[in-house]
């Protein structure tokens, strides 16, 4: 069996060490056809590097590297174009200085390439004498290749200023690539996120967004045939549904794709299922804008979004729905068109993003660490048995874990929303299927929650001041009842169904009286 490009982004690597390498080409082709200026972005970990660094072996003219694959009988090989390529994923930036080093880096090596000396200081006057010397020099046109241009961003999302401060220098980058347009073949950016063009592309002329592009939605990932065909003897015996559940479902208006980090390490890992790649980041700047906005956790299951939402972002305007779909924890569910506007509906891509991703924001609300697997345990175990009584114990001690700082300077508390989203999140966490506002034709209940033979619905309310708990929790069974949450359910062959309400108190910020029925 070949070997697996783990960690690998160049493709002259896994060519010449003859591993498996998944043929891009052809959107390749499709891009450097004619001269373009273009921009995609994809989450971390996707392959974008390697796409960037085939992009550049194919002007370079390395002909070699080529045969067999899609390109080798369409392109001319014998013209070759120079390419300046700068990469901002590897470190970290976390000053102005340390961005001059890195730009004084990537200075010093064309420099030492096309041996030349700067005469002129600055990024920009570097970055222009440097096209210039290139083109003077190989009497060529040339190529122009940025790998995560916004790593410098994201490195300091938490500090606007800083991060405006970069904002600014690399927009003055980039506006070089517009003063020297006539000489540039090819342009292409890739990125997690994309900063409004506004701000920091306003530079290049013309440049193509192709995020979206339906004819290009395979450009990164594995498609259901590349692991079939590719990956076949590695994935002999597969229970490919089970994959599917796991590691596929990102969609970029096309195809869904499964993310190439799960599948590399999952067959190095002899086909055990853990979460490869959301371990590789820790989103913490995410969920403390989850705290920060008090974010209603259950939407994040059907959400709605537009085209505007979705295209970019201003530094100090971040919005958390369209950072969770550009980093990869929300994906594209599908489309339509309402009031004459492309609507998206999205959802999480995978069990991997959407378990992981509220384990960590179960973290982020309380203080469970060591004792959080016993926890979920537990959980897990009584939502299986139907144990009601230790359901009820295990959620008074979840949310007697929350420390009190959590509840400073804001109004948590005084929301059933947050009690709704704590709970969903450590629902999602133990793999439950969650039905958020479950709409019947006589409203909706809160939450619906399955796991194994067993369907709770649940009404979470806030007790009123003054008011009795056993009253409000008899009012919100009645509720369940009179409108019919569960008779959708009680059909169902070989499932019990349960009905049960939830009050939470202001002043204790517990779960204060917890009732429930089998239908």
């Amino acid at each position: 069996m070949k070997a697996l490009p783990i960690g690998i982004s160049t493709l002259s690597t896994i060519i010449q060490e003859e591993m498996v390498y998944i043929d891009k080409t052809e959107h390749a082709y499709a891009l450097i056809e004619k001269s373009g200026r273009y921009f995609l972005s994809r989450p971390r970990r996707f392959g974008k590097s390697l796409f960037l660094d085939t992009l550049k072996e194919i002007f370079e003219g390395n002909e070699e590297l080529f045969r067999g694959l899609y390109i080798h009988d369409k392109w001319d090989w014998a013209k070759k174009y120079p390419v300046i390529k700068i990469d901002f994923a590897g470190g970290t930036i976390r000053s102005r200085q340390d961005l001059d080093n890195k730009f004084e880096a990537f200075f010093n090596r064309y420099s030492r390439i096309y041996q030349f000396s700067f005469k002129n200081t600055g990024i920009a006057n570097r970055f222009n004498e440097l096209i210039e010397a290139i083109i003077e020099k190989t009497d060529s046109r040339i190529v122009i290749l940025v790998d995560e241009y916004d790593k410098p961003l994201l490195d300091n999302i938490e500090n606007s200023d800083l991060a405006s401060e970069i904002r600014e220098e690399l927009k003055n980058f980039y506006s070089v690539i517009k003063e020297r347009d006539a000489g540039i073949r090819f342009v292409f950016l890739t990125g997690v996120s994309k900063f409004a063009k506004v701000n920091i592309f306003s530079g290049i002329n013309n440049l193509r967004d192709i995020t979206l592009d339906e004819a290009l939605a395979t450009v990164c990932g594995y498609t259901q045939k590349d692991l079939e065909t590719s990956f076949k003897e590695h994935l002999e015996g597969v229970d490919w549904k089970e994959l599917k559940k796991w590691y596929n479902g990102y969609s970029f208006l096309g195809e869904r794709v499964y993310n190439p980090y799960d599948v590399l390490l999952f067959i190095a890992n002899k086909h055990s299922y853990r979460n490869y790649w959301f371990e590789t980041g820790t989103p913490t700047f995410l969920i403390k804008l989850f705290r920060k906005n008090n974010y209603f956790l259950p939407d994040l299951d059907n959400l709605t979004a537009g085209e505007e939402l979705l295209s970019s972002f201003e530094i100090d305007q971040i919005d958390v729905v369209t950072l969770l779909f550009q980093s990869g924890y929300l994906t594209i569910k599908k489309t339509f068109t309402e009031m004459g506007e492309l609507l998206f509906q999205l959802t999480y891509p995978n069990i991997e993003v959407k378990r992981s991703l509220n384990k960590h924001l179960i973290s982020g609300y309380t203080t469970l660490t060591q004792e959080k697997l016993q926890y979920e345990r537990n959980f897990y175990k009584a939502l299986e048995t139907g144990d009601l009584p230790s359901l009820e114990k295990g959620l008074k001690r979840l949310f007697a874990g929350i420390p009190w700082r959590n509840f400073t300077n804001n109004d948590l508390v005084e929301s059933e929303g947050y009690y709704a989203s704590v709970l969903y999140a450590f629902f999602a966490a133990i793999n439950c299927t969650i039905i958020p506002e479950d709409i019947t034709n006589h409203g909706q209940s809160d939450i619906t929650v399955i796991l194994g033979q067993n369907i709770y619905v649940m009404e979470i309310k806030l007790l009123p001041r003054g008011e009795n708990p056993a009253d409000s929790a008899k009012a919100a069974l009645s509720q369940i009842k009179e409108r019919g949450y569960t008779e959708k359910y009680l059909n169902r062959e070989n499932m019990a169904v349960y009905e049960a309400g939830l009050i939470f108190c202001r002043e204790e910020r517990n779960l204060v009286e917890f009732i429930w029925e089998k239908r």
